[in-house]
């Protein structure tokens, strides 16, 4: 099976579903990964005295080793406005992500729920893009089976955080997949990775936060007992 993971910024996918990308890749599944822009207005710029653009390079560098570390079947990373997806043409977004959807012909695509998790606007520009994208080309095409969003239990967003989560229901959540060990470890590997994000990484607490537990909400499913993994019952 083929899955796209969707995602607007680099280390959105190790602090989300690294650990699940690193277990499909162990059962023989490929996985991708696009990332919309390459991450060069965080404010850690600063730190380091350098333009959007040159983060930006920079970031994407430190992506280059995130594929090699998850073992990643393929990855494209464009250079959209970060931080301004927003201000975008939707039509423009959408565009780009229908042609990686066509090179690729994934089975499963995944992006993030509706709250974006952290409720970052380059989240919620991404979750309804990519859904739009997803109802469009599924009309027409067959190779598309489940469009899925990464999401966080109740539990998880106990306790103190650096960022305000939020969470999907267990009304809503329609898969829990058990990570290994193994997996949690290639999370931390691929956060090691970015390098010029480690103080927001540490000061994040999410290395104490990587359960061997993720979440899914399926889009116009509903599977209750859970399904445990993102191939399961696929029309």
């Amino acid at each position: 099976m083929k899955i796209l993971y969707i995602y607007p910024h680099p280390d959105d996918e190790s602090f989300g579903p690294a650990h699940v990308m690193s277990k499909q890749q162990r059962e023989g599944h490929e996985v991708y990964l696009l990332t919309l822009t390459k991450g060069g207005a965080t404010k850690q710029r600063f730190k380091y005295n350098l333009s959007i653009e040159e983060m930006g390079d920079v970031r994407h560098k430190e992506m280059l080793e995130v594929e090699k570390v998850l073992g990643l079947s393929g990855m494209t990373v464009l250079d959209l406005t970060d931080s301004g997806l927003k201000e975008m043409d939707p039509e423009d977004i959408e565009k780009v992500i229908e042609n990686e959807i066509l090179k690729i012909k994934p089975d499963v695509v995944v992006t993030y729920p509706v709250h974006g998790i952290s409720g970052f606007h380059d989240h919620l520009v991404s979750h309804a893009v990519v859904k739009s994208v997803y109802c469009r080309l599924k009309m027409n095409y067959d190779f598309l089976k489940r469009l899925a969003f990464h999401t966080l239990s109740k539990e998880d967003t106990e306790g103190e955080f650096m960022f305000r989560l939020s969470n999907s229901s267990d009304e809503e959540i329609d898969c829990v997949i058990e990570l290994e060990d193994s997996d949690i470890k290639k999370t931390m590997d691929a956060l090691d990775c970015y390098v010029t994000f480690k103080e927001t990484i540490d000061k994040s607490g999410i290395r104490n936060k990587i359960k061997n537990k993720a979440y899914f909400e399926i889009f116009q499913e509903d599977h209750k007992p859970y399904i445990t993994n993102l191939f399961d019952k696929l029309k």
